[in-house]
């Protein structure tokens, strides 16, 4: 048997020179004659009738017949009776004649002639083939199993060599998972012994010596019963209950890399990982690798002797998907044995150092040791168990990708190449360009050529920096001054074409002639989810033409169910989604083709703590001045800004300043997103330490990673400030734990995209998102009604088992909500004010 997935997917018969005579011997058996219902009779009478009668007359042959008794005598009698009758029938039947003709094969062949092929013939009626249904069974011939025992050796011999450097990483990341549960059991009060026993411990002798922790406990071991008031029996309970929660912490302990405490331990794991990381050369290869490991019972079977292989499926997977695997595992040899160790990373004198510039790579090396466990199930997303089935058998070839994935990103990758297209919409920060890379490279080692990257402008720096990191594939900026000559090369020479949602609007007529488009990526792919804009219409004649295409957005749905449905319909026109039964289950389960979406709680265990603070403040004289103007022009984006416009007579400006302090006393960056620029500008001049910024949709997309590089390297204290349209899109700024929204959006997602820049896969502190909030106003009418978007969101978008709702009861679209917000502030503020006057008078 030969796994797939851990599961047997073939099974394999090897096949020599020397089985064609078994081979001859099945035809034969195949082409005896057909036996008729007298044949058969026939042939029972000669096999079996006729033998036992032969048995029941012996005792009457020879010298036996002086010795037998008279009930055998009388059997014998009626025995050799039956053998005369039914000689005599025999032969006036032509018994011989019969015999002679079943015994003549109907189609003699020359047993030279007859092939491995012949297996499959029906006619055979060969009992391993002749019952399997589709797929069919292969005949494969040697050629395709060549250098396979080589190629799989090659590999165990690099995996080998790569052992002790992965067992000393394993090594540490059990003494750094020890130590912590022996830090928490050195805080834990010895009361708790009381929760992991059922007996009554008297603890007061404990006490009595100072003994106040578990670790303690632990410590003093046997000598325990030397105790005043303790004994045998009290010792053995006392420690029993002390180990269990031993062993209960460490079963529930994770490996944690904590960044605030650099225990030695932890820094010896991240040398150690580093060292790993830098001497394997199967970084990006797990796929492969698991290829291999799949194929193991086949190297066991075959030798110099096998000639062909009969290949029989197991479940419904082609022959096709074996023979992939052995070119995959031939390949991947041939890769590893053309590296070597000049491509080694140079591990420092700092392993901190290393660890803060790429955490996301670290923590996937934790991963692949077992130390970050992810739910299987989580990575499945709501797809039905014949997708995830079919996503588990399809192979991923690495060969063109330098990344390690997750499991779960490896899961989205498969499942984007089983589907062709589709929305992967996992929440932000979970690694979706990673996962859209690696189907590019997976087609690349297939033959496919030329794979484009539709985005906004504020990422195209980003894909570049991505696509040149994560794989060989080649990146082509057509965005700039210089998109001309880049889209000339591109066409030429194929790679990954990175461009923008406008510049489509130049490209387009070029791209109609391209023949060979084997992949589009639509980033951020809620930018089209107005089927009537121009440039939703471009990308989806785009997304038609190409033979797969992928669109990436954290957040499918913003404002109504329908265009979440626009969505699905631009990658898969065929489903049918009813639009008179639009319950969250019904939805999710009818858009299941072309969706998946996973959620940070679910997969990223190690993901450190995001805490989410309210600050409802007052107005200020001067902000609640500015704010009663606006409300009296109606000027709805004016009463959003007024509680932070008056600079430092603001209540909100003042919190904010105070929180920047705090993060630099903390050793903590700070993001503050506003909507409004004219916030922003005054933002940066008020604010104290370095501040950068403010990034604003006007900043070109190459300035925009300059000034976050620039911001991530700064010190502790500095801040960027950055629109929320603009900075909240696409960037990675792990470098930022602290962040400050300073009015509520008008879409919740748009907050969420915000927070994701820094809570996201990579960051290694606990994040503090403050929401700068006014007690009165509108802050609090938008934080009410908003509250029923991201109602809506949950229900539709995210995996979620909530009871079915209707969501024309809840949609809200932007304009309502500035029309019900305008109207509850001038009726507070006006109309009640003037009943209060008329009561007075």
């Amino acid at each position: 048997m030969v796994g797939r997935a851990g599961q047997a997917a073939w099974r394999v018969l090897t096949l020599r020179r020397s089985d064609a005579d078994v081979l001859r011997r099945l035809w034969e058996r195949a082409t005896l004659p057909a036996l008729t219902a007298a044949d058969r009779t026939l042939l029972h009478l000669l096999t079996v009738d006729g033998p036992r009668a032969v048995t029941e007359v012996a005792p009457m042959l020879g010298v036996r017949r002086f010795f037998t008794g008279s009930a055998k005598k009388q059997s014998a009698d009626m025995a050799g009776e039956f053998l005369r009758r039914h000689h005599a029938a025999f032969l006036r039947s032509d018994g011989p004649g019969r015999l002679e003709r079943l015994g003549a094969f109907t189609a003699p062949v020359d047993p030279r002639r007859l092939g491995f092929q012949s297996l499959l013939d029906p006619a055979l009626r060969f009992d391993l083939v002749s019952g399997q249904t589709a797929p069919a069974p292969e005949i494969l011939d040697r050629p395709v199993i060549d250098g396979l025992p080589e190629a799989l050796d090659a590999i165990a011999n690099v995996v080998a060599g790569e052992a002790s450097y992965r067992s000393a990483a394993r090594d540490a990341g059990e003494k750094v998972r020890r130590a912590d549960v022996q830090r928490i059991l050195h805080e834990m009060p010895v009361d708790a012994l009381k929760s992991a026993t059922r007996d009554r411990l008297r603890l007061g002798p404990l006490y009595a010596e100072g003994i106040k922790t578990v670790q303690e406990v632990l410590d003093c071991g046997w000598s325990l019963q030397a105790l005043p008031g303790v004994g045998e029996t009290s010792a053995r309970r006392m420690l029993g209950a002390a180990q269990t929660l031993r062993q209960t912490t460490y079963d529930e302990m994770p490996v944690r890399i904590d960044v605030n405490h650099r225990h030695p331990e932890t820094t010896q794991l991240l040398r150690c990982l580093a060292e790993w990381d830098s001497c394997r050369q199967t970084r990006g290869a797990a796929a492969d690798l698991e290829r291999a490991s799949e194929l193991a019972p086949l190297r066991a079977a075959i030798d110099s002797g096998t000639t062909h292989l009969l290949v029989i499926p197991a479940r419904q997977l082609a022959v096709a998907g074996l023979t992939e695997s052995i070119q995959i595992v031939k390949r991947r040899a041939e890769l590893l044995g053309m590296s070597s160790a000049s491509g080694r990373r140079n591990v420092g004198a700092d392993p901190w150092d290393d660890f803060l510039a790429r955490p996301a790579d670290y923590f996937a090396m934790l991963a692949e040791l077992g130390f970050a466990t992810e739910d299987e199930n989580a990575s499945h997303g709501d797809l039905p168990e014949e997708i995830i089935q079919a996503v588990r058998d399809q192979a991923l070839n690495g060969e063109h990708l330098t990344a390690s994935l997750r499991g779960y990103q490896s899961f989205g990758a498969r499942f984007a190449l089983v589907q062709r297209k589709v929305i992967i919409g996992d929440e932000m920060g979970l690694g979706k360009t990673v996962e859209a890379i690696a189907v590019l490279a997976h087609l690349r080692s297939r033959g496919k050529t030329h794979f484009l990257v539709v985005c906004p402008a504020a990422v195209v720096t980003n894909w570049i920096r991505e696509v040149a990191a994560k794989s060989k594939l080649r990146a082509c900026r057509v965005h700039g001054t210089e998109r001309a000559r880049a889209a000339r090369a591109w066409m030429r020479d194929g790679g990954v074409a990175i461009t923008t949602y406008e510049t489509l609007a130049w490209w387009e007529p070029a791209l109609r002639d391209l023949r060979d488009l084997a992949c589009v990526v639509v980033d951020e792919a809620h930018y089209i989810k107005n089927p009537q804009a121009q440039r939703t219409i471009r990308t989806k004649r785009l997304v038609a033409r190409s033979e797969r295409a992928i669109l990436l957005t954290g957040t499918p749905l913003e404002n109504k169910v329908d265009e979440f449905r626009n969505l699905a319909s631009y990658v898969r026109p065929d489903l049918t989604v009813d639009a008179g039964d639009l319950s969250p289950r019904t939805f999710r389960r009818q858009i299941a083709p072309a969706y998946l979406r996973r959620n940070q709680e679910d997969v990223l265990t190690e993901l450190p703590e995001l805490i989410e603070i309210e600050e409802w403040l007052p107005l200020s004289g001067a902000d609640g001045s500015r704010y009663r103007g606006a409300v009296e022009r109606g000027n709805f984006m004016e009463m959003r800004q007024a509680a932070m416009l008056e600079g430092s007579q603001s209540t909100k400006m003042q919190r904010l300043i105070e929180i920047v302090r705090e993060a630099e006393e903390n050793e903590r960056r700070v993001i503050v997103f506003s909507h409004f620029r004219d916030v922003l500008s005054l933002v940066a001049r008020s604010l104290p330490g370095p501040v950068f910024g403010p990034l604003t949709g006007s900043v070109p997309a190459g300035q925009r990673q300059q000034m976050v590089d620039q911001f991530s390297s700064a010190r502790h204290g500095a801040v960027l400030v950055a629109q929320i349209v603009a900075g909240g899109v696409g960037l990675n700024i792990q470098s930022a734990s602290v962040v400050v929204i300073c009015e509520p959006q008008l879409k919740p997602t748009t907050e969420a995209q915000a927070i994701a820049r820094a809570h996201r896969m990579g960051q290694v502190q606990s994040v503090q998102v403050h929401r700068l909030l006014s007690e009165d106003g509108v802050d609090q009418r938008i934080t009410e009604l908003l509250a029923r978007k991201k109602r809506i969101f949950d229900e539709f978008a995210r995996v979620s088992d909530m009871a079915d709702s209707s969501p024309e009861a809840v949609d809200l679209s932007e304009a309502e909500l500035v029309r019900e917000v305008l109207a509850a502030e001038r009726q507070r503020l006006f109309e009640d004010a003037s009943a209060k006057t008329v009561g007075v008078e």
